[in-house]
């Protein structure tokens, strides 16, 4: 495979996950992951080990249809030596908790390594540094209506 189509792959599996953090879509974000990934979320204060640690933690921060979530990674910079591959990605998130009506806004840069299992790149590590966070307290905003919340739509799917 051509150095061109290799890093096309791996954007790919990078907006593969962020399409099914925001979805919900568990199974699929697993099958993005080496059997022994690990996270370091929020400069690591979020750490774990192993594709089943990491998926229970990411089903249970974002798992709930009552947590709506915009993940996107911009500006990709992709680095491949053979079957071993890094990656740095600008992060744009942003959150809705609707019971507590509290919103998080944010930045910050992904740093990754991916490796390339029997032709297929998947996530071996992944975590990002925030450059900014921005919490708006659902008591010092006005109500949040939500009209329609795309997880419903899956499910219906």
């Amino acid at each position: 495979m051509h150095i061109l189509e290799q890093i096309e792959a791996i954007k790919r599996l990078k907006y593969r996950y962020f399409r099914c953090l925001d979805c919900k879509d568990w199974e699929t974000l697993a099958e993005c992951f080496t059997a022994d990934a690990t996270v370091a979320y929020d400069s690591g204060k979020f750490s774990f080990s192993g594709r089943s640690e990491v998926m229970g933690f990411l089903r249970g921060a974002l798992g709930s249809r009552e947590v709506i979530s915009l993940h996107q990674g911009h500006h990709p910079e992709v680095e491949i030596s053979g079957e071993i591959a890094t990656g740095i990605w600008y992060l744009e998130d942003y959150l809705i908790f609707v019971p507590t009506n509290t919103r998080i806004r944010g930045a910050g840069f992904y740093r990754d390594e991916y490796l390339c299992e029997g032709g297929v790149w998947k996530i071996k590590h992944t975590g990002y540094v925030r450059s900014f966070e921005e919490i708006q307290d659902g008591n010092a905003t006005p109500p949040l209506w939500v009209l329609t919340n795309y997880g419903d739509h899956l499910r219906r799917a």
